[in-house]
């Protein structure tokens, strides 16, 4: 199994969880979702088609009580959150001018100027935008952003996350139309969450390309 395959079919591999592990399976989901908020190197996990197939299958088998693995996802996307502002806030400003091959600097400084234009808001943004949601408080960290403030947009942020994608699982997930097109579904998800980042490298490069036209006119 490939991540790749996991992320498409995440329902079915979450079935198979489910019946190979039982209740086990709230601390698997918890790991993922702590793991993909919480380690900068780690942004390719599944974000929010893990939600929403969670919250399906929820509805759908009644092996997971939806309130307990709301609040135990809920946990865990605030805990990631706040171990990745540590760790930027340890390596510091310095992390910037670091070029490893664990770290996406590109990601690193993307972020960074996302910060620059939506302030404290980008912890709460941030959720519904993979890579960008895994190194937004590492960069809020290592930026010295204030840990009050960042606290209160981590739990802002992950009670909007993690609501709204398990309870739009629970509530449509178990839908025939839904459940017999679920893979299409997740690919969606997948598309509609980095279609902004898309679209602001397109308009990035293309107002890029005009400036440096009009100069060398």
């Amino acid at each position: 199994m490939n991540l790749f395959d996991f992320i498409l079919h995440v329902d079915q591999h979450l079935s198979e969880f489910i019946t190979n592990y039982g209740t086990w399976i709230y601390g698997i989901l918890f790991l993922i979702i702590f793991v993909e908020t919480g380690l900068v190197v780690m942004p390719f996990l599944p974000g929010d088609s893990l939600l929403f197939a969670a919250g399906a299958l929820a509805a759908s088998t009644g092996a997971m009580n939806p309130w307990l693995l709301g609040g135990l996802l809920f946990i865990a996307a605030v805990l990631g959150d706040t171990l990745n502002y540590h760790i930027g806030k340890f390596v510091g400003p310095r992390v910037f001018e670091i070029n490893s091959k664990l770290i996406n600097k590109e990601h690193l400084i993307k972020t960074h100027h996302f910060f620059e234009r939506h302030g404290g808001k980008t912890i709460i943004i941030a959720r519904f935008l993979p890579f960008i949601r895994t190194f937004a408080p590492f960069v809020a960290g290592a930026g010295e952003m204030h840990y009050r403030y960042f606290l209160l947009y981590n739990i802002i942020g992950a009670a909007l996350w993690v609501g709204s994608f398990v309870t739009l699982g629970y509530l449509f997930g178990n839908i025939p139309l839904v459940k017999d097109n679920f893979t299409h579904l997740i690919f969606g998800i997948i598309i509609l969450s980095i279609l902004p980042g898309v679209i602001g490298y397109i308009r990035h490069k293309f107002f890029s390309k005009k400036i440096s036209t009009s100069t060398e006119k």
